[in-house]
């Protein structure tokens, strides 16, 4: 009999895939695996290259409003050019489309985009769009490039033994009804990254029981989490924050010495935005495992 997606989950399918493709030309600094791809742009910038998509009754539900659909479309994105210390820049936009859509919906749609790439910056320079078969879903592909210096690039890989595991913002709650709330944390990046505080990050797309295993696999190392410790949105559990996904927050691995520094610069700079520290990075064989988290393949979510 042969496999199916659910059988193996949305990493191991990943791997598999990506073992049918060539091996990735030697110019390209950093290929699938992270946030981003990197490429390179000029003597002082790499360019930031990320596709994303969002499907109906997956990410979003047929009753929700269409504007704060289309801005999380564009803002997951930005999110991910934020995880590696850049910048969005060029953005095109697939549309899968059942012929009975209504139009209002799709401007709507549109509209909120709009006000994402005006909040965060990039602009709109192409797409296409297609008809989905009766009874199917509406499926939004956002394709983009950015860029990043080269001094600010940030990788999940780099992580190092005894660094600690930093969160900003809180997390849980996309399931029970925040998973429009996106609030991508670009200047948050920016500031950290110019500062070279953080020794690795990502971004929390798939909730932090997923994401911090992959960024510790990543560095060849394990990690430790204080459960007591997470920054929770009101109502939350720690099940929730570990396992609801779409939080967009920043995960940043920090190196001890500096800590001190980053808590006291950072308050001053955010007050309103808390950063938390979680956890730490530890030897493979003294690491924790952590079960849960988003996977779209999983055959129970």
């Amino acid at each position: 009999m042969s496999l199916k997606a659910q059988d193996i989950g949305e990493d191991d399918l990943i791997q598999r895939l990506l073992g049918k493709i060539p091996i990735v030309p030697t110019s390209l600094h950093t290929g699938p695996g992270d946030d981003c791809a990197v490429a390179p742009l000029d003597e002082d910038h790499w360019q930031l290259l990320k596709t994303d998509a969002i499907v109906e009754s997956i990410h979003f539900f047929p009753t929700d409003e269409a504007k704060r659909v289309g801005w999380k479309a564009i803002a997951r994105v930005v999110s991910d050019f934020a995880a590696m210390g850049g910048r969005p820049q060029w953005f095109l936009v697939t549309l899968g489309i059942p012929q009975s859509y209504s139009i209002e919906k799709l401007e709507q749609l549109y509209a909120g985009m709009g006000e994402c790439l005006q909040s965060y910056g990039g602009s709109l320079c192409g797409g296409e769009t297609t008809s989905i078969p009766a009874g199917g879903a509406l499926m939004i592909s956002i394709a983009a490039t950015g860029w990043v210096k080269k001094s600010q690039l940030t990788l999940r890989s780099t992580a190092a033994q005894d660094d600690v595991i930093f969160v900003t913002g809180h997390l849980g709650g996309s399931l029970a009804g925040r998973h429009l709330d996106v609030t991508p944390r670009l200047l948050e990046a920016e500031w950290l990254t110019s500062r070279s505080f953080p020794s690795a990050m990502m971004d929390l797309s798939d909730g932090l029981a997923r994401d911090l295993p992959r960024l510790a696999a990543a560095s060849n190392l394990g990690y430790q989490l204080d459960l007591s410790s997470l920054p929770l949105h009101n109502g939350c559990s720690a099940a929730q924050a570990l396992s609801d996904g779409e939080d967009y927050e920043l995960l940043f691995t920090v190196n001890p010495d500096r800590i001190a520094q980053l808590k006291q610069q950072w308050s001053l700079e955010f007050p309103d935005t808390p950063i938390t520290r979680v956890g730490t990075i530890v030897r493979i064989d003294e690491s924790m495992q952590l079960k849960g988290g988003w996977d779209h393949f999983a055959a129970e979510r």
